[in-house]
């Protein structure tokens, strides 16, 4: 997925538009950012084992008391390096 897809989704989360957003990373089931993405997209939507799934995926481990606004804020200080 290209870096600024992914800003795209983020910003989208930092609206609360997680459908949207949701549109983006599905499109990259490879991508750990993107797969990490994706799990932030589940647990907006409250899904948490699907979210669990996706940080999995991205070879995450799954926070023990999520924030939505922190993993935001982590994965766009992970695609600025």
């Amino acid at each position: 997925m290209k870096k600024n897809d992914l800003s795209k989704a983020l910003a989208l989360l930092r609206q609360g538009d997680w459908e949207a957003a949701h549109r983006i990373v599905q499109r990259d089931e490879e991508s750990p950012l993107a797969c990490w993405a994706h799990g932030i997209v589940h647990l907006m939507e409250g899904d948490v084992s699907n979210a669990r799934y996706w940080y999995r995926a991205a070879q995450r481990e799954f926070p023990a008391q999520p924030s939505i606004e922190a993993e935001i804020g982590a994965l766009l200080a992970a695609l600025k390096v």
